[in-house]
């Protein structure tokens, strides 16, 4: 079965930085996108950053200039650089992937990592 396992996360405070990676592993025919939606406490899953198998980049407006994606595709791995953090940015963040698991797959479907906290201290 398909797995995307994050590392990374952690308490920081306010103009600081992190680094979050995920790695999917498993039976995998190809990868058509990996990114990263976070979910703060009464607020609902948000998009944070997309990345495709061809290198085009989607970034949520609140992160443009500040967050940095980007993918190995031959290791099935994305991370997402995280500079000059906010307490806004405060959520639980989750790698994303729509993939094929074999090549007579019609589309994509999504998978979900578990999750990692990212708290940042005013």
């Amino acid at each position: 079965q398909v797995q995307l396992v994050e590392s990374g996360g952690g308490l920081v405070q306010a103009g600081g930085s992190l680094r979050l990676s995920c790695a999917a592993s498993g039976r995998i025919f190809s990868i058509n996108a990996m990114g990263w939606y976070r979910q703060a406490p009464g607020k609902q899953r948000e998009l944070v950053a997309t990345v495709i198998t061809g290198g085009s980049t989607n970034y949520a407006d609140s992160v443009k200039g500040r967050f940095t994606i980007s993918r190995d595709n031959a290791k099935n791995t994305v991370s997402l650089q995280m500079n000059s953090l906010e307490p806004e940015d405060t959520a639980v963040y989750y790698c994303h992937a729509n993939l094929r698991t074999t090549w007579y797959d019609s589309y994509s479907n999504p998978y979900w990592g578990q999750g990692t906290q990212v708290t940042v201290s005013s």
